[in-house]
């Protein structure tokens, strides 16, 4: 398992973990491990399989992987949550992995000097709420401590508040004389709980007032108030009121944000005049569901009281439902029983109702959605699929409006088929040689190799294979040797189609050779009467054959024909 280097801030990058060993669960399972912020690549956090007792064989044949979501915000403190899901059966594994901080930061004051007017018949023992410095490091590497420089007025108390964070107060330890001293400047310093502790320093700059004695106070010391998160930029949020009992100058009240965080300042603004609190950022529910608003009032003469703004996010249906694949495999044999093709989960950033999602395909398909747990599916083959009837499906899965390509495979379950069983062709016995006789042609349903076919004579004989040749890939029979009509009238050949799969079909070829004048006729004598006495009657004085048929002369017909 490694870790990328990881700093444990506001703004974080995303921690990855790959898994070197294996997983293997009887049942969903789950864990918790840590790790050091910064920690480089290729640093070593944990052994998952070995801790559970599997090895690298079956994590690779169960497919072993991991998944997680990266599209929050880590705040403190740094938790990464990831699944590993594996296969045969399908299980999944949760871990919980936290990044322990390290005192990578300094306190930081957000100005470098503060103002702070104080009366001068301001009692002593009284305390003054100082904005606090920030630490992007937590824990105990966060702020533990302030201090001032030494003096003999002031000194600083240490409050804490409801969310565990600390402030510093100045203390006034004795009656101020503004005719003696008007004004007084002190570092204020932030340490952290590092060894040794990092620290940042501020300005206090102290003004003395004359008498205001009524600081401003607020109707409520708490507004709660609820905003949707789709509400538009400038909608009204709250607003504040504080009286003065003072007159004049004195009773004149600005309200402003104190100790805001940068994410309050970009998200709201307030007039300064009539406290009314606007919108001038998109809330996001999903990001961030509340916020905290200090609010302090200030009149004329310097005298403030604080009150708070509590903002709750309402969520709404703006997140369409996510769907995340975390293992794919869009190509199936035909003929397979049921097949896992696919596995997935819906995730919908809502919450409550907003948040529940279902997940469904088309009734029609040869496929189903087996659910498994926390929003994972499985889409599946519904039985056995036929390449030659349909080779490829897109499945439309309604929740995240995915679309999923289904090749089916072809499987070599078709044999080749002639055009016709029987083929018969008339060819003249002096054709030239390598004329083409006839082309048979045979096709196969299948595909690819599975669907290729050659030709060939099946069990022809020697005086076949001479007479005739078939191409294997074309199908065409042509002539490679005479014909010759009066000692081979005809030929009967047997054709067979082969598919590469080595299934085969066959047709029967009959071949009648034609006739042609190519022999000159030949007498052959049989008898002959000899010498032929004079004045004799009609007699046979000759029998003889020509080609193909006899003739029977008479010595008349003899005579008359060569005499």
């Amino acid at each position: 398992m490694e870790a990328r280097r990881f700093p444990c801030s506001r703004q974080r990058q995303v921690l990855f973990l790959l898994l070197f060993g294996g997983v293997s669960l009887a049942g969903s399972g789950f864990g918790r491990y840590s790790v050091t912020e910064e920690t480089e690549r290729g640093s070593f956090v944990v052994n998952i399989a070995k801790d559970l007792g599997l090895g690298d064989k079956e994590l690779l044949a169960r497919g072993a992987r991991v998944v997680s979501d990266d599209n929050k915000q880590h705040l403190e403190p740094c938790m990464l949550y990831f699944q590993i899901l594996m296969d045969n059966p399908f299980q999944i594994y949760r871990i919980e992995l936290r990044v322990r901080d390290i005192n990578d930061h300094s306190p930081v004051f957000r100005d470098k000097e503060t103002v702070l007017k104080i009366l001068e018949n301001t009692a002593e023992g009284t305390s003054f709420q100082l904005e606090r410095a920030q630490d992007s490091d937590g824990g105990l590497n966060g702020i533990q401590n302030y201090t001032i420089n030494l003096n003999s007025f002031f000194h600083i108390k240490i409050s804490g508040s409801d969310e565990g964070i600390i402030y510093p107060e100045l203390v006034l330890d004795r009656a101020l004389d503004r005719e003696k001293q008007q004004e007084f400047s002190l570092t204020l310093t932030a340490l952290d709980g590092g060894l040794p502790p990092r620290s940042g320093a501020t300005n206090i700059h102290i003004v003395i007032l004359d008498v205001n004695d009524n600081a401003p106070q607020f109707s409520q010391a708490i507004y709660e108030t609820q905003a949707p998160e789709n509400s538009p930029v400038g909608s009204f949020i709250a607003q504040v009121s504080a009286g003065d009992a003072d007159s004049g100058i004195n009773a004149d009240i600005s309200y402003s944000f104190f100790d805001a965080s940068e994410d309050i300042l970009t998200t709201f603004h307030i007039n300064p005049f009539s406290g009314e609190i606007i919108l001038r950022l998109l809330l996001d529910y999903e990001l961030v569901k509340s916020y905290k608003i200090n609010i302090q009032a200030i009149d004329g003469g310097g005298l403030s009281s604080k009150c708070s703004v509590w903002v709750e996010v309402l969520d709404t249906n703006d997140n369409a439902p996510e769907l995340i694949i975390s293992s794919l495999s869009n190509h199936v044999v035909e003929n397979s029983p049921e097949t896992a093709l696919a596995v997935f989960r819906i995730k919908d950033r809502d919450s409550g109702e907003n948040g529940k999602t279902v997940c469904f395909i088309p009734d029609h398909l040869p496929f189903l959605l087996k659910p498994s747990v926390e929003n994972f599916y499985i889409l599946m083959t519904e039985g056995a699929l036929d390449r030659e009837r349909q080779a490829e499906y897109n499945i439309t899965i309604t929740s995240g409006s995915t679309l999923v390509r289904v090749v089916v495979v072809d499987s070599n379950d078709n044999s080749p088929e002639f055009q016709q069983p029987f083929y018969e062709v008339k060819i003249s016995e002096d054709s030239i040689l390598g004329s083409p006789v006839v082309t048979v042609s045979a096709w196969d349903l299948d595909s690819g190799k599975n669907g290729e076919i050659s030709y060939m004579f099946s069990h022809a004989s020697e005086d076949i294979r001479k007479t005739f040749e078939i191409n294997q890939k074309s199908g065409e029979v042509s002539l490679t040797s005479p014909l010759d009509f009066e000692t081979t009238e005809s030929y009967s050949i047997i054709i067979q189609a082969t598919d590469g799969g080595g299934l085969f079909g066959k047709s029967t070829l009959r071949i009648q050779v034609m006739d042609v004048n190519d022999n000159a006729p030949e007498v052959t004598v049989s008898s002959i009467t000899s010498p032929i006495p004079e004045n004799s009657p009609e007699i046979v004085v000759m029998v003889f054959k020509m080609s193909f048929f006899f003739k029977f002369i008479t010595l008349f017909n003899f005579f008359k024909h060569y005499c």
